[in-house]
């Protein structure tokens, strides 16, 4: 059971990741450094926004309109981190 709690904890750092490569690609197209319109960076971008919007879309939905400011993958992550230490401190080691 340790095993598939490892497993969790790795994926969910991993999704950590993609979601921080998502916000950093987003930037470097708004900024124009990099252009979609190479096939490359076009499916690196398409894979990134098909893993990270199902989640989130609806923390989209509900927070408040800041303009230009998309805080979404802030609050993901800082879900993400509540999950492990959850994971870490109280699951884990009730497990045998």
């Amino acid at each position: 059971m340790r095993a598939v709690l490892d497993i969790v904890i790795i994926v969910l750092d991993l999704y950590v990741w993609l979601l921080i490569a998502s916000a950093i690609l987003s930037w470097l197209v708004a900024f124009n450094v990099v252009n979609t319109r190479n096939q490359f960076v076009s499916a690196v971008a398409e894979f990134l926004y098909r893993i990270t919007e199902p989640v989130l879309r609806p923390i989209r939905n509900v927070m408040p309109n800041l303009g230009g400011l998309d805080i979404s993958p802030i609050i993901v992550i800082l879900i993400i981190m509540f999950l492990q230490r959850v994971i870490a401190y109280y699951i884990y080691p009730n497990v045998i």
